[in-house]
């Protein structure tokens, strides 16, 4: 038997009170007893080890073997540790920490040094609690140990367990094999606009309305294929509004981890672990740095460009070229109709983009019609304000949107416009139009202030054109 002795304390203590079995005529007690006892103590992961009363050792396990090298045949029967599986100097101590559990209330955890039976030193923490006999009296100690780097690892692993899905300031999500929520940590509810508990087992499709497929095609690659190599940038909106504007989606930076079971031979797919960070506002901040980089040199190739022009209104047409890439679909100037009154002004189109196909603005007919604006027009209004001035169609109906684009002389697709004053010297030259389809949003504060820059450039060559032109 390799737990245990069949003899002597092992019947007295065994792993409590338990019943020997009835006599099997040998004077042994309970042989199946003890074999079955001996099984269960080799059977489990824990090294374990019992000491009797006087502290020799009555069961030694498989387990204690490995970690030692002691076999249960030289451990059993010995008298505690002191000679063999602890230096001299050390055993007193060990001795008395472990016997102490006889007396002690619970279970005692102490740390300190065995010797293998090769000569070599392993720091093990051990739990240590009484046997009772019978009567109800101390009969012994029983001793199970690990080595301490094997249980700080395990501590560790509960440890971080437990910090991701209570402080981790990052959403953790583990997805099942059907793609749902199976635990959520308080970050991840929180991102996520619901309760941890109201997550699990819903259908992502019902958490998220923008970027849901791109997910699911992310989980179901990592089921198949493993971890990407780096994390993704995912742009998401949170179930609630069926059309989300840009600002209300938010961009997670997401990392992807394939869980697998640890005690299969092979391996066989859990889940998904989902890692991800809310980076909104960096990458909002990126794109915009991006695209002052981008403005700014669109504006410094514009000037070069309108250096080589043969005429300032060419000029003019140059600078919005170079100002629609990126911006606008379509782009106005329109110029104020000398002959007309003050308190009445009158507003005459001089060049502009194709209405029906992407190309260069070109001047227009030298006719000097003036544009039918309808009283309250964004260019009227821009220019009696001198200011920028912004509107859109906000109408879901591609009908009205055509209708409300007409309306106002501009070409059909347009959804959105941007109304600049041209200004040179401090007089009104007139103002530029720049417009935008449905697919695009709407004109903001900061694309106002890049009109403006473009506004200048364009009006500065205006100028100079009715210097030249005399008109």
């Amino acid at each position: 038997m390799s737990a245990s002795r069949h003899k002597g304390t092992t019947d007295s203590m065994g792993p409590g009170d338990h019943d020997p079995g009835p006599d099997d005529g040998t004077g042994r007690d309970g042989p199946a007893s003890d074999d079955l006892l001996a099984a269960l103590l080799d059977g489990m992961d824990a090294a374990l080890c019992a000491f009797d009363a006087d502290g020799v050792v009555t069961h030694w396990n498989r387990e204690a073997e490995r970690i030692l090298g002691w076999t249960a045949a030289e451990a059993v029967g010995r008298q505690g540790f002191a000679g063999w599986a602890v230096r001299t100097a050390d055993a007193a101590g060990v001795e008395e920490r472990l016997l102490s559990a006889m007396t002690a209330p619970g279970r005692q955890v102490h740390e300190f040094a065995l010797l293998t039976k090769d000569g070599g030193r392993v720091l093990v923490r051990t739990q240590s609690a009484a046997v009772r006999g019978p009567d109800g009296k101390p009969a012994g100690v029983y001793c199970a140990f690990s080595e301490v780097h094997t249980q700080i690892d395990l501590e560790r692993s509960i440890a971080l367990s437990e910090a991701l899905f209570e402080d981790a300031s990052w959403g953790v999500v583990l997805v099942d094999a059907d793609l749902r929520p199976a635990v959520v940590n308080a970050h991840a509810a929180r991102l996520l606009g619901t309760g941890r508990t109201t997550l699990l087992g819903r259908p992502l499709g019902e958490l998220l309305g923008h970027g849901v497929e791109e997910l699911e095609s992310a989980f179901a690659h990592v089921l198949a294929e493993g971890a990407p190599p780096a994390p993704a940038e995912l742009w998401v909106s949170v179930r609630g509004d069926e059309s989300p504007s840009a600002d209300q989606r938010r961009c997670w930076r997401s990392g992807f981890l394939r869980l697998a079971s640890p005690l299969a031979e092979e391996p066989v797919p859990l889940g998904v672990g989902w890692l991800f960070q809310d980076i909104t506002e960096a990458k909002l901040a990126e794109q915009e740095a991006a695209q002052l980089r981008f403005r700014g040199n669109q504006l410094h190739r514009a000037a070069r460009a309108a250096a080589e022009c043969e005429s300032p209104m060419e000029a003019a047409t140059v600078h919005l070229d170079f100002a629609l890439a990126g911006f606008a679909d379509h782009a106005l100037i329109d110029v104020l109709d000398p002959a007309a009154a003050p308190e009445t002004p009158r507003l005459v189109r001089v060049a502009a983009s194709p209405a029906e196909a992407p190309g260069p603005v070109v001047q227009m007919d030298k006719a000097g019609l003036p544009v039918r604006y309808a009283e309250g027009h964004p260019a009227l209004q821009c220019a009696a304000r001198t200011g920028s001035v912004r509107a859109s169609a906000g109408v879901a109906s591609a009908t009205a949107a055509e209708e409300w684009a007409t309306t106002r002389r501009w070409p059909r697709d347009a959804n959105h416009a941007l109304c600049v004053v041209l200004r040179s010297r401090g007089v009104t030259l007139g103002v530029v139009t720049f417009l935008r389809g449905a697919s695009r949003t709407a004109f903001e504060r900061t694309d106002a202030v890049y009109a403006e820059s473009v506004a200048t450039r364009v009006a500065a060559a205006l100028d100079l054109a009715q210097a030249v032109t005399g008109g």
